[in-house]
């Protein structure tokens, strides 16, 4: 049987925890971040984890993480 292929743009997006969840970025951060409060910015900071409901797609895109 072949490789699987990992998707590439979920490689760049997520990566495995060490307790097997995948952790993310948060969005909103990118621009418009004059109207955006200090605490706010500083929150969009912090690593995500992934929600259960949308792990298994994550894991799919990423079989050999």
């Amino acid at each position: 049987m072949p490789k699987m292929k990992t998707n590439r743009g979920a490689a760049k997006r997520f990566s495995r925890t060490a307790k097997g969840g995948y952790k993310r970025g948060q969005a909103f951060r990118s621009h418009i971040l004059t109207k955006k409060s200090p605490k706010r910015k500083r929150g969009l900071r912090e690593p995500l984890q992934v929600s259960s409901a949308d792990a298994k797609a994550v894991r799919q895109m990423l079989p050999y993480s």
